[in-house]
């Protein structure tokens, strides 16, 4: 039997994306995009305002169909299903961090971890100490019983973090996730990605803006013209 480590996080092959203007035109978006991430790597897709990087990261992450192509999530098909199989492949095999951290309000931070793993039915004497350690591995164990309103925004967004690993996934997908952030917890949040990687041997993506964040990652990917430009002359000028 193979070793699932070994198996890609993520194969995209020749991703389109086209919609219709409401003149009738098509606009390309994608054009022929193909990325491949390893369990273990942390990824940056930059690109220009425009460059169609976040439909990317929707389609890369089951949010979006692409127009053609194929996405395969730990060796599996996307296939072309309905919103209820999507849905199942992102709850199991995506982790999803965005810009705005998205916690519940009324929830802890603990229970914020515990909830998608609550939701798919897991018994919660083990959810509990699953999302206890997850919190631990970014540093907020001591904030586990605080709600949202008690943390600053770098803490709700190590909790995001925290969340986005609860179900183990083999993807995790971030789109500008120190966008909302100050200089001094955004320089934190990129020392945990930079660390993620290796440590749950999950595949990272990040989608950034963020020239500091970029430079952390093993490599830099550049989105231009609908195609995926890899780049190490790139890598050395973001970092």
């Amino acid at each position: 039997m193979s070793d699932p480590a070994a198996v890609p996080a993520l194969e995209a092959v020749d991703l389109v994306k086209e919609y219709t203007g409401g003149d009738g035109t098509t606009l390309r978006i994608l054009d022929g995009a193909s990325l491949t991430i390893e369990r273990g790597e942390m990824v940056a897709i930059i690109g220009e305002s425009g460059a169609g990087k976040s439909t990317l990261l929707h389609i890369l992450g089951a949010l979006d169909k692409p127009t053609s192509g194929l996405v395969r999530i730990a060796g599996r098909p996307v296939e072309d299903g309905n919103e209820q199989e999507l849905a199942a492949v992102r709850n199991r095999s995506i982790g999803f961090v965005f810009q705005f951290h998205h916690l519940l309000r009324e929830f802890t931070a603990v229970e914020n971890v515990m909830m998608p793993l609550l939701i798919a039915g897991r018994p919660a004497d083990a959810v509990r100490a699953h999302a206890l350690a997850l919190l631990d591995s970014v540093g907020m164990s001591r904030r586990a019983g605080h709600l949202p309103s008690a943390l600053s925004g770098g803490e709700q967004q190590r909790v995001a973090v925290a969340r986005a690993l609860a179900p183990t996934p083999a993807l995790l997908l971030a789109d500008e996730p120190s966008g909302n952030l100050d200089r001094g917890n955004a320089e934190r949040l990129h020392e945990l990605f930079s660390t993620l990687a290796a440590t749950h041997g999950v595949g990272v993506v990040v989608v950034t803006h963020n020239r500091a964040l970029a430079g952390r990652a093993n490599r830099v990917l550049l989105l231009d013209a609908g195609r995926v430009v890899e780049s190490s002359a790139m890598a050395e000028e973001v970092g």
